[in-house]
């Protein structure tokens, strides 16, 4: 039996210096961060942190990547990716998306997103 497992970490608040525009990246920005990461759980042993994704270290890798200075989301959202896939490469799938808060652009809007997904290839098979 196959059972797919998911661990998430949901709107990870973090203030960065990420933006196209210099003001931004001086300045920086508000974001929220989403990480969803499922795998194989198996059919034993639910108790051994060595067999599931440590939401720990997730939120490690979110704060890590989003530290330096950069112009596009994007970069930070495969980045993330790359990141969580190296630590758990057991996993079927990663989802990240990122949320800017008040993007400056002149307009009420309450957020830009970017998101990036890894399918293994089982996965993309579905």
């Amino acid at each position: 039996m196959k059972i797919l497992q998911t661990v998430s970490l949901e709107d990870v608040r973090v203030f960065a210096p990420i933006g196209f525009y210099e003001e931004e990246q001086v300045l920086g920005n508000e974001f929220l961060v989403h990480a969803v990461v499922s795998f194989d759980a198996g059919i034993d042993d639910h108790e051994n942190l060595d067999k599931t994704v440590n939401y720990e270290i997730l939120y490690q890798i979110i704060h890590e990547v989003m530290k330096p200075k950069r112009k596009l989301l994007e970069s930070a959202a495969h980045e993330i990716l790359k990141a969580i896939y190296a630590k758990f490469s057991f996993a079927e799938t990663i989802d990240i998306s990122i949320k800017k808060l008040n993007p400056p652009f002149g307009g009420d809007a309450a957020h830009s997103k970017v998101a990036v997904r890894y399918c293994s290839s089982s996965t993309d098979k579905k």
